[in-house]
């Protein structure tokens, strides 16, 4: 049995990160794997470097690619010459100016969780699922997100939850990075992910004005691409990472955009 930690360096994935390390929650991970979807606040990147300090296990960092870029990038099928865009980021799509609710999530999968269990088939040798080890990956999901608990789809990984088999919630990993007197993890979660709360983007714009201005700059940029695929080219089409169709209009008037990363990302996103 390899044990390994799925290391979103957000808040739940930090605490058990350092409750292992403290020897308060068992078995030690062997190491820690961290996707990168190289879209990540400076202050993830800031935070996973202090975590790889405190640590007595190696964190492996697997990416991808750029996120950012791929999403941006406008392709042509060969076989049928239509425009497209592959990698799928859940935008709010509007009809006509009504709100029809996200595009198909893809990112997760293909940044987050694709990148992993690749990484892991090559580090622990996996051949086959006759042969195979089996690995425990270790998820950061607290109680109040049991929702999100999915089982693997390989033979060879068997997921487990060591904070809901703890009874720990995200209150109480907020709670003991208090107790220990530490700094508090911030969210791990992609800069433009449509997914954020209204509160998280005022917090961005008033606290990180330049990732604000990333963010409504990926969002036109967006708008642009999709309008020149052959799916989303008609005039009444638009997305946006705000429910309000545009970021920059989030804040004009009362209006609060819930958070939806609970039961969203399988575990891999904002953890």
């Amino acid at each position: 049995m390899i044990h390994v930690l799925s290391l979103g360096a957000g808040v739940q994935s930090s605490t058990l990160a350092m409750m292992f390390a403290k020897g308060e929650l068992k078995p030690m991970p062997d190491f820690a794997v961290f996707a990168d979807t190289q879209a990540e606040p400076k202050k993830v990147y800031e935070w996973l470097e202090w975590l790889e300090e405190q640590l007595p296990y190696p964190i492996y960092k697997v990416s991808k690619g750029n996120l950012t870029e791929d999403s941006l990038r406008l392709r042509t099928s060969k076989n049928t010459g239509k425009k497209y865009v592959r990698a799928t980021v859940p935008f709010y799509l509007f009809n006509d100016g009504v709100n029809k609710g996200f595009l198909t999530r893809g990112c997760t999968e293909e940044y987050k969780i694709r990148p992993i269990r690749t990484f892991l088939r090559r580090h622990c040798k996996i051949k086959n699922k006759e042969t195979a080890v089996q690995i425990n990956l270790m998820l950061g999901i607290s109680t109040d997100e049991a929702t999100r608990m999915k089982p693997s789809r390989v033979e060879w990984i068997k997921h487990t939850f060591p904070l809901i088999d703890n009874n720990i919630s995200r209150a109480d990993c907020l709670q003991w990075f208090k107790n220990n007197n530490l700094n508090l993890p911030p969210r791990s979660a992609c800069i433009f992910c449509p997914y954020h709360s209204s509160t998280f983007w005022k917090d961005l714009k008033d606290n990180s004005p330049d990732e604000f201005n990333q963010a409504l700059e990926y969002e036109k940029k967006a708008k642009a691409i999709y309008k020149a695929t052959d799916t989303w080219k008609d005039d009444k089409y638009d997305i946006s990472i705000h429910s309000k169709n545009n970021l920059e209009n989030f804040d004009k008037e009362k209006h609060e955009q819930l958070d939806l990363f609970t039961g969203e990302c399988e575990g891999m996103c904002g953890v």
